[in-house]
């Protein structure tokens, strides 16, 4: 028995929902299913090709719908979770248990969680602090900027390995390991450490670039990271440096995309205004109301700082 999971890549919440999932399968269906993962990234011009759902059953977790038959399981907390409205209205008539949604879930992790104990009895008390941690990172529900940005604890550690490893394959070993070990025992084993010290110190690295490149004018804090290698940069900088803003635009090209990020300060003096997936959304991207991405193909730099400066213009006004 083959389970295939597909998560949304380099993501604390991508991970932990991944590795809660598993655990919910082999606790309530499947106790000795062969799980495979594939991580997801959001493109300019995402497709699911059929070849990712190789499995007897085939799972998504924290990413976009997919109508692909051979789909038997579907969770997601995002705004933005269909690519077409078609997508939406397959969801809406299939009215299948096994694929849920429900944007008003802090972290995918969260959601999987309840909808495993209430619909099937599932319960995993050991994956408590792991499900604590996914709603504080995905959500942004840090106490402040110095807990989200200077890194103390186990789970922030891991979020940094997790958000900056080239690859996959190690966010998918941290998978297994968050399905049997608690959080604190992760980031100490010496394979992670080993890879959190040289990856801490590009973090401290990235706080300076960014330190250097952003300024903040009504509220609005930019910034452009072309020619740095800092997409997996720690979101929550530009509020350490600039605490009385409200929003962040940045630009941050790829090897597979331009990205476009948008964001609101957790610890903004005033509540943000704006819904930033629904901003998002018409430019073809998409996430929550408090963050969201826009992803253009790779190369699209000039485009990215046009809707990047047209973004910070409305956020401002």
């Amino acid at each position: 028995m083959l389970v295939r999971v597909l998560y949304h890549d380099h993501c604390f919440d991508g991970a932990a929902s991944a590795a809660f999932f598993s655990r919910f399968q082999r606790g309530a269906f499947h106790p000795a299913a062969q799980f495979k993962y594939t991580g997801m990234a959001h493109r300019a011009s995402q497709i699911f090709e059929n070849g990712l759902f190789d499995g007897d059953e085939n799972a998504i977790v924290d990413f976009k719908y997919s109508t692909n038959p051979k789909l038997t399981w579907w969770f997601d907390h995002h705004q933005s979770a269909f690519l077409t409205p078609e997508d939406a209205a397959h969801f809406h008539a299939e009215h299948s248990e096994r694929k849920m949604y429900d944007p008003s879930y802090k972290s995918c992790t969260s959601f999987i969680s309840a909808k495993a104990r209430e619909k099937w009895g599932f319960e995993a008390p050991d994956l408590d602090d792991l499900v604590h941690w996914a709603n504080i990172i995905d959500g942004a529900q840090y106490a402040d900027p110095k807990t989200a940005v200077e890194l103390g604890a186990p789970a922030m550690k891991l979020t940094l390995v997790i958000e900056s490893s080239k690859g996959s394959d190690v966010v998918q070993k941290i998978i297994g390991y968050m399905q049997q070990m608690p959080l604190a025992e992760i980031a100490g084993r010496a394979d992670i450490q080993e890879l959190f010290k040289p990856l801490y110190e590009r973090h401290l690295k990235s706080l300076n670039i960014i330190k250097d490149r952003a300024s903040e004018s009504g509220g609005v804090i930019t910034f452009d990271l072309t020619g740095y290698d800092l997409e997996g940069y720690n979101k929550f900088i530009p509020y350490y440096l600039y605490p009385g803003s409200t929003y962040t635009v940045s630009v941050s090209p790829s090897s597979f995309r331009t990205k476009i990020s948008v964001g609101s300060n957790p610890w903004a003096p005033e509540e943000p205004a704006h819904n930033l997936a629904s901003i998002c959304e018409r430019y073809g991207g998409g996430g929550h109301a408090r963050v969201g991405a826009i992803s253009l193909e790779p190369g699209q730099v000039e485009e990215a700082r046009r809707v990047a400066a047209e973004i910070a213009h409305e956020l401002r006004t």
